[in-house]
């Protein structure tokens, strides 16, 4: 027995230490790998399904270890539970002395200086944002770590937000008078003092591909590396190694310049003038784009003449707003950064113009309000597998979700991992005693009108014999989810929560509440969301969460994929999709004592021959096509609920 197993026999320190801590052979089992693995320096992959406890299995082997670690997840929440939960509980009973730090990105923490610049504007900002930056002021007064987080009285998308913290283009960085205060720089000193340190995907990927000026510096401190949910890596890495530019940016720096002019240099009334012709052009922009907000390839609609028009407007007004700053330049510090930060978007701007290079996929998106235009890597392989490669570091990436049935095949060639040892782990849970996997019978095709009245039907009737339980019904595109949210409104008494309604986390925390509630969601509510007993009793999947046909960057992979011969359907569509449906599938079973019905109202799941792969990659729920008994099956556990 290896010194990591002993701290999961049933007399272990963990044991004596967390209430209801039960030794789990898988657990151990990974805990042990990872262990080997650091004292390797190799690269390990585990999928560690639901009930696993991956997170215990990583955190006593990182803890014990003699080296430095950074752990990173694919979202905040994690990352809290992790920092606030999970760590000090184990840290305090097995390894007291290490000192454990939370870093997020910069945009979470509060920029004193910018929120002094948001108080000199005063009567230029909306009556609802100057109310906003009194309360921000206030919280000022008394945070201590600066973490927006914790003004819990501010929505999550509040407009005061850019106002009062920073982005890589506007922080002054070492030149910014309030410097020596700032909580960002507080944080990544006390992130590299610290032993562990906690971050999530995003801030690593900035951090390595040396986006975030002057903070290139975490990543080579770091012995070892796990990666919690990561199934999400190979999507955030191709967003940090492409480039990218929206009007927002744009707009931001104008009015950030139209603020230097109100505060600082007021004799330089040329300033506000061109800021509010940018403005002006960047309305024109968008206005030379669909109405209605789209993503597509930036490739064919740059030779658009109407397009070329208002791009060429838009490089004039750029143009001149350059000269105008870099004419006042040493004047201010703020203004000296503004011709800094218009330098680089005009290189990105030019960049993104020449849409000819291979190897990328040249892609816009656009708001009801802005435009961004990508450039996007079609792989990240190369990049990302050299850097693991060549460091001297381990590498652990686990999550519930990385192989299709046993094979890793697809995640580690997306990231360049060849050489990783990789284990996969199932679930403790009794699936088929605790489940049903339901495929109704005499489904319409899901491109079909039929199926919208098919899936309200099957809904209500899901909610006829569960009606002490909660049910989550998840889309794949936003356009379904409203259809179905609006008739279902005339339909049911039952509490309904609409994705898009209030933020991610009240809505989930008032579906619990209510016990018996109606959640619709698209793709932020197929992951990450873990809702136990009775409050989530059965699942409702609209259909297989196949990429969109008309996504630019999923057209240059298939046409990528054609041209090097290999099948893109196989290579490129179907293994995400088999990703997805397992992750929209692990919201259902969460505990021991969890049971429910999972239905996926997609026929291709049995008359295609793929369907096999997906279903192999389910949980191993008893299956029916009989819908009657997935809802005998519900009304047996209504039952069983105290009334």
């Amino acid at each position: 027995m290896t010194a990591i197993q002993t701290y999961f026999e049933p007399d272990s320190a963990l044991a004596k230490a967390l209430p209801g801590f039960a030794p789990r052979a898988a657990q151990t089992e990974m805990a042990s790998a990872i262990g080997k693995v650091l004292k390797s320096k190799g690269q390990l992959v585990v999928e560690a399904e639901t009930g696993t406890g991956k997170t215990y299995a990583y955190l006593v082997p990182i803890l014990k270890s003699s080296g430095r670690a950074m752990i990173s997840t694919g979202t905040k929440a994690l990352q809290e539970q992790l920092f606030h939960r999970d760590l000090p509980a184990l840290r305090d009973a097995i390894a007291p002395e290490k000192q454990v730090s939370l870093l997020k990105g910069r945009s979470n923490y509060l920029c004193t200086h910018r929120l002094a610049q948001a108080q000199a504007q005063g009567n230029e900002l909306s009556l609802a944002v100057q109310k906003q930056v009194i309360e921000v002021k206030r919280w000022a007064l008394r945070t201590e770590d600066g973490d927006m987080g914790g003004l819990s009285s501010l929505p999550e998308d509040a407009e005061v937000l850019p106002h009062v913290t920073s982005t890589v283009d506007n922080c002054l960085g070492r030149d910014c008078p309030d410097y020596d205060d700032c909580y960002l720089v507080k944080a990544r000193k006390r992130a590299l003092e610290a032993d562990i340190v906690v971050v999530n995907h995003h801030l690593f990927f900035a951090d390595m591909a040396l986006k975030d000026v002057g903070f290139g510096e975490l990543i080579p401190h770091a012995d070892a590396l796990v990666f919690d949910e990561a199934h999400q890596l190979p999507d955030i890495a191709s967003q940090y190694f492409g480039e990218a530019l929206g009007s927002r940016q744009l707009h931001e720096m104008a009015q950030d310049a139209k603020a230097i002019y109100l505060t600082e240099l007021k004799d330089l009334r040329q300033l506000d003038k061109v800021a509010d012709k940018l403005i002006g052009s960047l309305r024109d922009w968008r206005l030379a784009f669909p109405i209605d907000p789209q993503r597509g390839n930036w490739r064919q609609l740059a030779h658009d003449e109407r397009i070329q028009t208002a791009a060429a407007q838009l490089t004039d007004s750029l143009e001149l707003f350059r000269e105008v700053v870099k004419a006042a330049l040493g004047r201010s510090q703020d203004l000296d950064n503004l011709y800094e930060r218009c330098v680089q978007f005009m290189h990105i701007w030019q960049l993104l113009q020449d849409t000819q290079r291979t190897g990328y996929s040249f892609w816009f998106e656009t708001t009801p309000r802005h435009v961004v235009l990508h450039q996007t890597p079609l792989q990240v392989a190369d990049k990302f597998g050299s850097y693991v490669r060549e460091s001297e570091a381990s590498w652990v990436f686990t999550s519930a979700t990385l192989a299709i049935g046993n094979d890793f095949g697809h995640f580690t060639r997306l990231l360049g991992l060849a050489s990783a040892q990789t284990l996969c782990l199932p679930s403790p849970f009794a699936f088929a005693e605790q489940g049903i996997l339901c495929v109704p019978r005499f489904l319409p095709q899901p491109h079909q009108r039929e199926m919208l009245d098919r899936l309200i039907q099957i809904t209500t009737q899901v909610l006829d014999a569960n009606p002490r339980g909660g049910t989550f019904v998840l889309f794949t595109s936003h356009r379904m989810l409203q259809l179905v949210a609006r008739q279902l409104e005339n339909l049911t008494d039952r509490p309904l929560f609409v994705q898009g309604s209030t933020n991610k986390r009240e809505l989930l925390a008032d579906f619990i509440a209510a016990g018996n509630g109606v959640l619709l969601g698209t793709s932020s509510f197929w992951e990450g969301v873990d809702v136990r007993g009775q409050a989530l009793i059965c699942v409702i999947i609209d259909k297989l969460p196949f990429g969109a046909p008309d996504d630019p960057l999923l057209q240059a992979r298939i046409e990528d994929c054609r041209m090097r011969g290999v099948e893109p359907f196989t290579q490129v569509q179907l293994p995400p999709a088999i990703i997805a449906l397992k992750q929209g599938a692990g919201r259902l079973i969460r505990d021991r004592n969890d049971r429910g019905v999972l239905i996926v109202c997609d026929q291709r799941l049995v008359t295609k021959p793929y369907g096999q792969l997906f279903v192999a990659s389910l949980p191993p729920l008893r299956r029916t096509r009989d819908l009657e008994q997935a809802l005998e099956f519900l009304t047996e556990i209504n039952g069983d609920i105290p009334a």
